[in-house]
């Protein structure tokens, strides 16, 4: 099938959340939205026997997967890496042929700029990415999940730190620095790829990006394929932000702070960005 190229649309009302997109999928027959992602997906929706358009939610467990399309005895792995929110079958009358899409939703806000889109603790990192004990130790340092003052045999510096209860990146030695830069500059096609698509059969196959105008009361929205996104946040270098935090192209590193696990390690991208594709 032969994707359909679209810019970004606007539709009157509002359907930035899980429900209120799969309610419009499964009404695709008479929703116009829902038929112009099914033809950028590339489906003709006129040929189309059977669609069912399920949430995924973030807690799934033994008991209700058999809600989806396939049985796996590891849904703890696959929730590790899972990134698609929305899971959609497709039958096509023709030959009966089942299609399977998964979909990211993200919500842009045009007053605002990065959201979060992954974060976890640096051992998981560590696990899934195999960076070494020295990278994890300045990570942790970095996320303050090590408090410096414990680490002052390496945190040469501690006395000039401007938070003392993390290092920045760019108050480590220069020789971390560039080790840090260089194995995410290795790694970068591995790296935005678990934080965008996942792993598994959680993984995103698409980004529905959607922009709520409550005063306006309509939606606009942008649909693309999980590659074509990847390749648009790596644009750009592994660098140092000006704050000491990391820059993986378009994706920002930081220490998550705030409340509910603050020396998380955390990336953030600006889903409004996306919409620059179809400038």
């Amino acid at each position: 099938m032969s994707t359909f190229e679209l810019g970004s649309r606007t539709a009157k009302g509002g359907f930035a959340n899980e429900r209120d997109i799969s309610l419009k999928f499964n009404n695709y027959r008479t929703d116009t939205e829902a038929q112009l992602w099914l033809k950028i997906m590339g489906y003709e929706w006129n040929k189309i026997s059977e669609l069912n358009c399920l949430v995924i939610p973030a807690h799934i467990t033994h008991k209700t997967i058999s809600n989806y399309y396939f049985e796996s005895s590891d849904i703890e792995e696959m929730l590790r890496h899972k990134k698609a929110d929305l899971q959609v079958k497709v039958i096509i009358k023709i030959g009966n042929v089942v299609s399977y899409e998964n979909i990211s939703l993200k919500k842009a806000d045009i007053k605002a700029g990065f959201n979060h889109v992954d974060r976890r603790w640096v051992d998981f990192y560590q696990q899934v990415w195999k960076f070494d004990d020295e990278i994890k130790t300045w990570l942790k340092l970095f996320t303050g999940e090590t408090e410096p003052k414990t680490k002052k045999d390496i945190v040469i510096n501690y006395k000039n730190l401007r938070d003392k209860r993390r290092v920045f990146i760019n108050e480590m030695d220069k020789k971390i620095q560039n080790k840090i830069i260089k194995f995410f500059e290795a790694n970068r096609l591995l790296i935005i790829t678990d934080i965008l698509k996942g792993r598994g059969r959680f993984s995103a196959d698409w980004m529905l990006v959607t922009m709520f105008d409550e005063e306006a009361n309509i939606t606009t929205w942008i649909l693309k394929d999980i590659n074509t996104v990847m390749n648009f946040y790596n644009q750009g270098k592994v660098r140092l932000s000006p704050q000491g935090s990391l820059l993986i192209g378009k994706i920002f590193m930081q220490r998550k702070g705030g409340t509910g696990n603050p020396n998380q390690l955390q990336f953030k991208f600006n889903p409004n960005q996306l919409f620059k594709l179809d400038d």
